[in-house]
This record gives structure tokens, sequence and C-alpha cells, in this order.
């Protein structure tokens, strides 16, 4: 398991600028002038890993196998997309599809590159693009209630849950707020359904601000009232200069790590991207090791034994027996599974156990 990411945004802040440079593919045609995005490109990235050299060097692995996560270049909306302006709904349907949603702002200034309203202010284009979103789900769920309302008059259990979670969902969206401010009925049913009305602004989002070079190590103006936007909603915010993520993109890793020395920088941006995808998720990973590969398994917080067994395979989880369990400090202190079996690290654990993140795991189960 990974997740999906919708990367939106208004014509030329960098969205495929930025996806060529995540994905280290040219798919997504990156030109100066809007809608150059006519599909949405979604590419397969690894996630970055530092363990993994680590366990795989003990392990003697052959192979190292990160996990991947999705990202999604959907075209730039602009004002009235949700009425049919620029390339309209179809794009408002390929977000429907996602986990998350990142808001790439353009934090830069470059007389070179256009921008459709003539002025570079990252957060009124989030309120353009944000209240775009929300007048599409408005419009949906008005179109959803008469054929719910109907159900609901025939005892229809789900039908009146989804006409309740309408009501909440609408007075956000007509307060002026997204519908992932609506406080939802923590019981599965009631969640259930929630998911499956896939508003646009239901979905968990974090932002993306496009500096320019010199302001890729600490931000600038523009990027500060980003993050103080994310702070005030609780969400994740990066800073990345999609400009030398693209340069970065076409290094290897030795001259990449010296490039980004010189601009002051610790890693890519593709990291901390991910890592706020993670966060924003409740994501963690666990691994697997042994002579043919290590391998790193996403799965989310909180996840069972028996469910992290499930992503390897369904029977997995179906015949799940129990799970031999090795922490990663321990599996790298002791020098891999002998040495920590010696020190009494390894742990049985069966179906209740919550997995860690960074644990090491060897799945027994029977089919």
């Amino acid at each position: 398991m990974g997740f999906k990411c919708g990367i939106v945004g208004l014509p030329n802040v960098g969205k495929s600028t930025l996806f060529n440079a995540l994905t280290k593919t040219a798919d997504a045609q990156a030109a100066n002038y809007p809608f150059c995005t006519i599909d949405p490109n979604e590419g397969e990235v690894a996630v970055p890993e530092k363990r993994l050299k680590a366990l795989a060097d003990i392990a003697g692995s052959k192979e190292i196998i990160p996990a991947r996560m999705n990202f999604v270049d959907i075209a730039g909306l602009v004002k009235g997309a949700s009425q049919g302006e620029g390339l309209g709904n179809q794009f408002l349907a390929n977000i429907r599809e996602t986990d998350a949603i990142a808001y790439v702002l353009r934090c830069f200034e470059d007389d070179d590159v256009t921008h459709v309203s003539g002025t570079i202010d990252p957060m009124s284009d989030y309120e353009v693009v944000e209240t775009e979103l929300m007048i599409a789900d408005m419009e949906s769920l008005e179109k959803r209630k008469p054929g719910l309302e109907k159900k609901a008059r025939g005892n229809d259990k789900e039908a009146k849950i989804a006409l309740e979670l309408i009501d909440l969902a609408m007075a956000q969206l007509e307060d002026g707020k997204p519908a992932r401010a609506a406080v939802i009925p923590d019981d599965p049913d009631t969640r259930k359904v929630w998911r499956m009305m896939q508003l646009l602004t239901s979905k968990p989002v974090f932002y993306i601000a496009n500096v320019d070079e010199d302001s890729a190590a600490d931000g600038n103006d523009f990027s500060a009232k980003v993050f103080a936007h994310a702070e005030k909603e609780g969400a994740q915010a990066v800073a990345i200069s999609a400009k030398i993520e693209s340069e970065i993109a076409v290094l290897d890793d030795d001259e990449a790590e010296e490039f980004l020395e010189t601009l002051g920088l610790e890693e890519p941006g593709l990291n901390r991207v991910i890592q706020a995808g993670y966060k924003l998720l409740n994501l963690q990973t666990y691994f697997t090791c042994g002579p043919k590969e290590t391998r790193a398994w996403t799965i989310p917080e909180g996840c069972t034994a028996p469910k992290a067994a499930g992503v390897i395979h369904g029977d997995f989880e179906k015949g799940f027996i129990r799970a031999e369990t090795i922490a990663y400090d321990d599996y790298i202190q002791y020098n891999g599974e002998a040495g920590a079996k010696e020190a009494g690290k390894v742990r049985q654990e069966g179906k209740e156990y919550i997995v860690k993140d960074g644990d090491v795991l060897l799945f027994k189960f029977n089919v």
C-alpha cells in the first residue's frame, strides 16, 4: 500500500515541472501556456527510505525494493472550472480517485512564465482552486439528494445516513469551508458512507510552495503565507523549488548530493513531499528481509499484523498464524536475525499485534 496524491493548482504554477521531477520522467509536457496537461499524468515513484540499505547490507540481500507511491498531475484549474471554464469538470472527476491532494502554489516571480491572473499571490490562487472544488461538491450533493430522499422514505438505512452527512457537508460548504471541516460521527457505517460520497473537499490536503532557486533553503515572503495558512488549518506544508528538483532528477546520487550541499539543502524536495503525505495519511513502514531481497511496505498506523501481512498477499492475511518480529534498531544493533535471536530480541506476535514503524517481520501463515 502506498497512496495516490493528486497535484492540483492553477496553470503555470509549476505542477508539471514538479511532477516530472518527482517521477523522473518527461511524460507531463511542461510548457509555458495554460492547459498544457491535457490528460492527467500518473507516475509511480519510489519512497526514499534510508533504513533499507542498512537492513539489506546485514541480510546480504541481492535486491532492495522500496515502497511505491503514485502522483497524478491534474490539469490546471481556473476560476469557473466547476461551470466548465477552462478544461472543466473532467479534471475535477480525476481528483475523486486520489487519497490526498497537494495544492501547488506559485511562490516565485518570473516575467518569462505568465500567470493567469497577472499577479503572484499564492493564497489568492489557493482560494480560486478551493472555491471551485467546493462549488463542485455542492452541485454534486444537490444532485444526489432527491434520489436519497426517495430511498430514505423506504427506510433505506444507508440513504438516511447519507442525507445526514449531506446536511453536515452543506453546512460547511455554504459557510465557505471545505467538507473536511465537518465533524463526522465516528462509527464504521457512517465513515463508510462518507468515503463513498467522494467529496473533493473531504480529502486531506497539504501544500507545496513552489519557490525560486534562491529561496529553496529558507523560503520567502510568499511561502511564509502558505505555511501560516497550513499551520492555521493543522496541515502540512513543504517549500521546494520545482526547477531545482528537475535539475536533480537527471543527476546520479553522488552528483545530486553534492548539488544539494551547494544549495544548503539536506535532501531532495521529493523526500519532504512524501514525508508530508505520510504524516497527512498516518502511514508508516515495515520491512521484510532475506538473502533474496529487502523490501519496504507501507501500512496505516494502527495496522494489525494480519492486515500488514495482507499488503503482501491476501493469503497471508487469511491464513495468518503469527509474525516473527524484530524492531529495526535491534536488527541493526545485533547484526541481523541470528544475533537478535541470541539476544532475545525476536518476538512472536499474534493477530492482535499492532505493527510499529520500522518492524522487521517474517509472517507465518497456513492456507
